[in-house]
């Protein structure tokens, strides 16, 4: 039998991202230096303080409508960076 992953959070919009779910990101091997994250059919703004923790943790954030954060995760990944998306279906 398969285990279940230690930390789940489960998100279904923007509203759902929190410091928890972020951390997802600071357990990814070798580590990422930007997350891109789509937030549905439009921009939405995510709490200061939980973009303050990922950079404090040295993971740069860019918010965008799901759409544009596929695109500029593709982008970044073409260049070679170190990137992860987190991507709530519009």
């Amino acid at each position: 039998p398969r285990s279940a992953p230690a930390v789940s959070p489960q998100v279904g919009s923007h509203r759902d991202i929190s410091h928890e779910s972020l951390s997802l990101f600071r357990l990814l091997e070798p580590q990422i230096e930007i997350v891109v994250l789509g937030t549905g059919d439009r921009v939405e703004r995510l709490h200061p303080a939980m973009l303050k923790q990922m950079r404090e943790y040295g993971i740069a954030v860019e918010v965008q409508d799901t759409a544009n954060a596929c695109a500029t995760f593709n982008f970044l990944m073409s260049e070679k960076r170190m990137v992860a998306a987190g991507l709530i279906p519009p």
